[in-house]
């Protein structure tokens, strides 16, 4: 196996793909200091095509594409064009990520219920019209942005703020789009270009601080499986949205393979899309994965190979939470080089993924904004959060930020 990336999605992709009978040997690239303890690291070459050809010389098998960027630059396209099984899909279905405007004018044409919006090219018509029409609303930068690219505007001001900064920033197109009340969950459907698996229900924290305030995130911690929609209301989601949204990229030339992510809202109007993304959420991943009982690289080589119907997904009872570590200042200016302790007896179900990390003259040390995805399982999910935060606890991250109410939304809706 090659897993592509760096980050703790692609440390729980390695970690459980090692899991496997079938699996000889895991290589990552560029890997981290976690992942080196299951996989076996390469330097990341800048270009698809030599990414494709070192995937030949390595006589790999499969190639798990973990992050956005490389599928958006056609890396999927370069490893199918030299005959290598791959999973994840091509650029030309990686643009319901890499482009929020192509992916709102995709819904509107294909029928997926999601926000009102409309698309700008120019800060002064955005802000005319944000100033017509009020508050609350999202901006949303329309390129990848590693999903710190989102702000929500509870007045005009603000929303003329982010309308500014947004294309101050550089970026030529920006999202504004109705504000939409409810709760918000994650979906994972793995895709083999026809046939669709559901994977379980996760819950992301993205805002900075607790009580969901604070700057967008890529994710501060996560919560798995959640109990917001039962078995017919994700058979409804799977019939509204993701058959229309599979078939819509057939229909345009794009059949979708890999893993679907779609972010919904839960309204009084019934679930609606707030964004797609085209692989394993961060940290949605450190979750839903360590809950698959499922061979890992069955899953990922049968879509990978149009053999999805013949899978069954099977899943351990329990819960799973993840919180993430962050180094101090996330998501904005921050230190690397943070000394990092992670004991080795956190517990049998305590999972620590790395994120950003690199090892320094044989030292673990903190080499990104979020360093550490700290999961744990549990009989339950109060009893998986408690485990994730006594782990936290433990690990010796001088300053870290960490959120603690991660599944609080959840609490607060049975109190």
């Amino acid at each position: 196996m090659l897993v592509i990336g760096g980050g703790g999605r692609e440390h729980v992709l390695a970690w459980a793909l090692a899991l496997s009978p079938h699996v000889e040997e895991v290589l990552a690239a560029p890997g981290n200091a976690g992942i080196a303890r299951v996989a076996r690291l390469l330097a990341l070459p800048d270009d698809v095509h030599a990414v494709a050809a070192m995937a030949v010389r390595e006589r790999v098998d499969l190639v798990v594409i973990g992050p956005e960027a490389p599928l958006v630059a056609g890396l999927a396209d370069a490893c199918t064009a030299l005959g290598l099984a791959v999973y994840g899909p091509s650029a030309a279905a990686a643009r319901l990520e890499a482009s929020k405007a192509y992916s709102k004018d995709f819904m509107a044409r294909h029928g997926v219920p999601t926000a009102p919006f409309r698309i700008f090219r120019h800060a002064a018509v955005a802000r005319a019209h944000v100033e017509a029409h009020g508050a609350p609303v999202v901006i949303k930068v329309s390129g990848l942005a590693g999903g710190k690219g989102v702000h929500v505007a509870h007045d005009v001001a603000a929303a003329v703020r982010a309308v500014d900064a947004a294309f101050d920033a550089g970026h030529d197109e920006v999202v504004v789009e109705g504000f939409l009340v409810g709760q918000e969950v994650s979906l994972l459907v793995v895709c083999d270009g026809r046939t669709a698996l559901p994977l379980r229900l996760a819950q992301d924290h993205k805002q900075a601080f607790d009580g969901d305030v604070g700057p967008m995130t890529g994710g501060m911690g996560t919560i798995a499986p959640v109990d917001l929609l039962d078995e017919d209301g994700v058979a409804d989601v799977m019939r509204r949205i993701v058959e229309p949204t599979l078939a819509g990229v057939r229909a345009e030339g794009a059949p979708f393979v890999g893993t679907l992510f779609i972010g919904l809202m839960l309204t009084a109007g019934g679930p609606m899309v707030l964004e797609y993304n085209v692989r394993f959420g961060d940290p949605e991943a450190q979750v839903v994965l360590p809950l698959l009982e499922t061979d890992l690289y069955e899953l990922l080589h049968a879509a990978a190979t149009g053999g999805l119907h013949a899978i069954d997904l099977r899943w351990r009872g329990g819960a799973a939470a993840c919180v993430v570590m962050a180094a101090p200042g996330y998501p904005g200016p921050h230190p690397v080089g943070i000394a990092l302790d992670v004991p080795d007896d956190l517990g049998r179900d305590v999972l620590v993924f790395h994120a950003g990390t690199a090892l320094e003259r044989g030292r673990l040390v903190s080499a990104g904004g979020r360093v550490l995805g700290v999961s744990a399982l549990g009989s339950d999910r109060a009893d998986a959060v408690r485990r994730a935060y006594a782990a936290v606890d433990r690990i010796g991250f001088a300053g870290a930020h960490v959120r603690r109410d991660i599944g609080g939304r959840l609490d607060e809706r049975k109190a």
